[in-house]
């Protein structure tokens, strides 16, 4: 397969299925194949990013996977937008680290007109002062939102499809498949690039998971998250366990294999659905977040920095927060012994 797609052919549904269903016996075959795409194009380096919010919480949606939704009991900090001075001062924060991007989140169908101005205006004054790379993840957008934003400086406008167009009511009931569809047209018209992924382990099925790798193929998106669920008490979704470490793997080698130039991130739910194998996924992906994710926390940064060091990868850190924990990870320690201790967090366990 990775003759076929390196030589610029696409992957067939068939072959995608092929993947998700292959045995476990295959597995190692399967990354390989994935790694050889990976390397052509990403070499051995790893883009770190790092999620915070910019608006928490207060969404009318009823995604029944989301802590931040109408219909979540999910104990979660809920807050407004933030002001202006506290995104300007994320952004000078992420230039003086020497970061390209700085991503602006926020929870909600949608934003208001009265938002998109107010983050229009920061980012000017972000390009001004910093020359930043800005990525915006906003909810649905209307076609003058998102010129807005294109002519106030804004990249990349994240939107996840989230699930296939068949399984989406199964999730979601306040807006549609084509609602999100619509929004990465009205984005990719207006010039900005593309962010969109999915969730895995919904209960949907092979051919959903699939359904998405094609669609965002034939979209063409510059960025791809995978998410693998996990399952967060008060929503929904709260009881639903059904991923293991092998598929979530095949899953990922698939994308890969589908979307080859696409930068391939690892994001929520890694550190509870990959667990021991979380290295192995780097084989396929390109890119993960590291430490906490929106409303859930995840392994410690440091833990994240020796895996990839492990693998004799490169780290490259995309945004501000992760740049400033590669520096501390980076900056040499005195030690009072002489040797670590194997297995230990320090030289003195």
């Amino acid at each position: 397969m990775a003759d076929l797609v390196l030589a610029g052919e696409s992957l067939s549904r068939a072959d995608a299925m092929r993947i998700l269903r292959a045995d476990d016996d295959q597995l190692l075959a399967i990354l390989d194949a994935a790694y050889r795409v990976r390397r052509e194009y990403f070499g051995k380096t790893v883009q770190l990013y790092y999620l915070k919010n910019a608006k928490s919480g207060l969404c009318p949606e009823d995604c029944n996977y989301c802590s931040q939704s109408r219909i979540s009991e999910a104990p979660i900090e809920k807050y407004a937008m933030l002001n202006a001075e506290r995104l300007l001062d994320g952004a000078r924060k992420a230039a003086e680290s020497k970061a390209r991007t700085y991503c602006i989140v926020a929870s909600g169908r949608g934003p208001s007109d009265r938002e998109v101005d107010h983050v229009a205006n920061v980012v000017r004054q972000i390009k001004d002062q910093y020359g930043l790379h800005i990525c915006c993840c906003l909810g649905l957008l209307k076609p003058e939102q998102a010129l807005k934003l294109k002519a106030a400086g804004v990249d990349r406008v994240n939107h996840n499809l989230n699930t296939s167009e068949r399984y989406h009511e199964e999730i979601c009931t306040t807006h549609t498949f084509k609602d999100r569809l619509e929004t990465l047209d009205i984005c990719r018209s207006a010039g900005l690039e593309l962010c969109a992924g999915m969730i895995v382990g919904m209960g949907e099925v092979h051919e959903d998971v699939v359904d998405v790798a094609i669609k965002l193929s034939e979209l063409n998106v510059e960025s791809i998250p995978i998410n693998f669920l996990n399952s967060i008490e008060g929503t929904p979704l709260q009881a639903v366990r059904e991923l293991d470490p092998r598929f979530c793997l095949k899953v990922l080698a698939m994308f890969r294999l589908t979307n080859p130039k696409a930068e391939l991130r690892i994001a929520g739910g890694r550190e509870v659905n990959l667990r021991s194998m979380q290295t192995m996924g780097l084989y396929p992906a390109n890119s993960m977040f590291v430490s906490d994710y929106l409303t859930t926390p995840g392994q410690k940064a440091e833990e994240d920095f020796r895996m990839i060091s492990d693998l004799g990868f490169q780290i490259t850190a995309g945004d501000y927060e992760s740049s400033k924990l590669l520096d501390l990870w980076n900056t040499p320690h005195t030690k009072s012994c002489a040797a670590e201790t194997p297995g230990s967090g320090s030289c003195c366990g």
